[in-house]
């Protein structure tokens, strides 16, 4: 069955041609030109994945505001802003939201493929039984590598897609120093420094909130992040 990629993008022409390009693909796409017509579509069925700018119209954090509904609605969803605005607060911003990806609208189309892509294989794993080979478990911790869920202390804790596989790869080997390189790489994402550091902070705050002890995630000063077993 075809996956159903959103775009929301208040520019016609780029909305258009991002569309040809994903339908070439073999994507069915819809396209919405603004925060409302796009949010009102979602309450009624959400798409497999979805492509945001930043700017709406006149609603300048309109994607980051959509972004968060979603993400209420879904914790799963891929979200991927596609956006001229490359700052480093709102590549932060989008992050601290829960996007999926931040992309600059100059990337190609290639690599706009591969990006969509690898988030909707990640995704796909949700559809399959869970076995029990799947399963990492670390003390208190639970992963399901194949239904990308988690839980700790028998309570499901929410986490992005991205979330989900910065968490694994540390958990896999507890006490192993993960840098920042190698995080991405099996979040199989492209993010700087303080990107990932947002990505470290939202992941404890959200274990925090189902156990305020919690202080599993450690900082090797310098050198990445560590699972403390």
């Amino acid at each position: 069955m075809q996956k159903h990629i959103a775009i929301v993008e208040d520019e016609a022409a780029i909305a258009a041609n991002y569309r040809d390009h994903l339908q070439r693909q073999g994507f069915r796409v819809s396209l919405y030109p603004s925060k409302a017509t796009a949010a009102e579509a979602f309450t009624r069925q959400l798409p497999d994945l979805a492509i945001i700018d930043v700017g709406l119209g006149e609603e300048m954090e309109g994607g980051f505001e959509l972004c968060r509904e979603l993400r209420a609605q879904s914790p799963v969803l891929p979200i991927v802003f596609l956006t001229a605005r490359d700052s480093e607060l709102d590549i932060i911003s989008g992050f601290r939201l829960g996007a999926d990806e931040y992309l600059t609208k100059d990337i190609s189309q290639a690599q706009l493929s591969a990006r969509i892509n690898a988030l909707l294989r990640r995704v796909d794993a949700l559809r399959i039984p869970e076995q029990e080979q799947h399963l990492v478990r670390q003390g208190k911790l639970e992963l399901n590598r194949e239904r990308m869920t988690t839980s700790w202390r028998g309570q499901a804790l929410e986490l992005t897609v991205t979330e989900f596989w910065i968490v694994h790869t540390l958990a896999l080997h507890p006490g192993h120093v993960k840098n920042r390189q190698q995080l991405m790489d099996q979040a199989n994402v492209v993010l700087d420094d303080n990107t990932i550091t947002s990505h470290i902070k939202r992941i404890r705050r959200k274990f925090q909130a189902l156990d305020p002890a919690f202080e599993h995630i450690e900082t090797a000063y310098g050198m990445g992040y560590r699972w403390k077993g």
